[in-house]
């Protein structure tokens, strides 16, 4: 057995704790088993500037999700099986590609269910040389065990923040427990990492950047999320407030899903931020939403 097949042999990565037997095949909550699934790779462009450098975030998205969401942009891969099967030794190559054809960072995008195989990943790819900052792209979902597990391996938390409350968890994302989970797993991303430090050139090296997304009709919530994080962190993280909400997959099917966001709904959150004094901040323009940002899978 590879040395990291044993935590899976009762899964308990993300806070669902499903307890599948992913050595031995069993697929978990998320959809995987043992086999690690990679639908891309790619110089990305299109993350946070802190990120991207002159050519891009070095990404890796991975199939499969412990979420639901109902407007997943990349439901392609989160529910269903595309992606290429690849060994440790073959994913830490990807890595070192990427690093080979200059990406600022390595951007794990929804890597939580393939912790294990990741970290040993890495460890074969630092004997090769890479250097790059390791960026834990995730949906926040996550739990205090695998944070502490991903300590010394990474270097800067990407967080989403989804939700405020239960409800909305339980109804986008069938968890119900997520705005608690996304809390207490930030917590322990700052704790582990620290006040947010940059380069000189304004590359984030160190540190946790947390995204939000502001849904229609939601309006409230985002600013007690935006409250919640000041309150808790100042200016020791990193906030983007995203405005790119586009309905897709099955947002028809929830209103307010449906519709896109309004400027007085997004504004009225960027103003809250600058409010409270908030200096550490990304807001976006209304072009940033549609689907012409959504990686092609």
């Amino acid at each position: 057995m590879d040395d990291w097949a044993s935590t899976l042999t009762s899964c308990r990565l993300c806070p669902r704790r499903c307890g599948a037997n992913r050595a031995s095949g069993a697929r978990g909550f998320c959809g995987a088993d043992d086999t690690v699934r990679v639908a891309r790779t790619m110089l990305h462009r299109w993350e946070e500037p802190c990120l991207v450098g002159a050519h891009g975030a070095g990404a890796v998205f991975f199939s499969h999700c412990t979420l639901r969401c109902v407007y997943c942009q990349n439901h392609e891969i989160s529910r269903g099986e595309r992606g290429e099967a690849l060994t440790v030794g073959e994913l830490a190559a990807r890595f070192l590609s990427l690093q080979s054809q200059g990406a600022a960072t390595l951007d794990l995008v929804t890597p939580t269910h393939y912790a294990p195989q990741i970290l040993a990943a890495l460890r074969h790819a630092r004997i090769g040389g890479l250097s790059l900052p390791v960026v834990w792209n995730t949906s926040g979902y996550e739990t205090p065990e695998t944070i502490a597990m991903l300590d010394g391996s990474v270097d800067i938390y990407l967080p989403d923040l989804k939700y405020a409350t239960a409800e909305s968890g339980r109804r986008y994302s069938a968890a119900p427990d997520y705005a608690a989970a996304a809390r207490s797993a930030i917590d322990a991303m700052v704790a582990q990492l620290g006040p947010v430090s940059f380069a000189p050139d304004g590359r984030l090296l160190r540190g946790v950047l947390v995204r939000h997304l502001v849904l229609p009709g939601h309006r409230r919530e985002s600013v007690a999320i935006v409250r919640r994080l000041w309150e808790a962190f100042g200016d020791d993280i990193q906030l983007s407030l995203m405005r790119q909400y586009t309905p897709l997959y099955r947002a028809a099917e929830f209103p307010p899903l449906h519709r896109t966001l309004t400027t007085f709904e997004y504004e009225s959150v960027v103003d809250t931020a600058r409010a409270l004094g908030m200096t550490r901040v990304y807001v976006q323009g209304a072009e940033a939403a549609g689907t012409r940002y959504v990686p092609d899978f």
